[in-house]
């Protein structure tokens, strides 16, 4: 086989190589893309549930709060009582 042939074949492989890595890379982009656009149509949505999920975290009860109410569970169950 001639160098030009080896030579030509070598290209040929590189330039198949690089039209399917094009082909996956513009399959990528548009599945980001399509991403993106939902991230858009809701991002109102997303706010506001991470809105909610902060002031839901804010007054959850600590440990110290959580074990101190058995506690306070007791001193009121006490003054119903009497």
């Amino acid at each position: 086989m001639s160098d030009t042939k080896i030579l030509q074949g070598i290209l040929d492989g590189q330039r198949a190589l690089k039209e399917e890595l094009s082909a996956k890379i513009d399959k990528v982009d548009k599945k980001v893309d399509s991403v993106k656009e939902e991230v858009l149509e809701n991002r109102k949505r997303i706010d506001k549930i991470g809105y909610n999920l902060a002031v839901l975290s804010d007054d959850a009860p600590t440990i110290e709060e959580f074990d101190n109410l058995g506690k306070r569970v007791s001193k009121l169950e006490n003054q119903v009582v009497n």
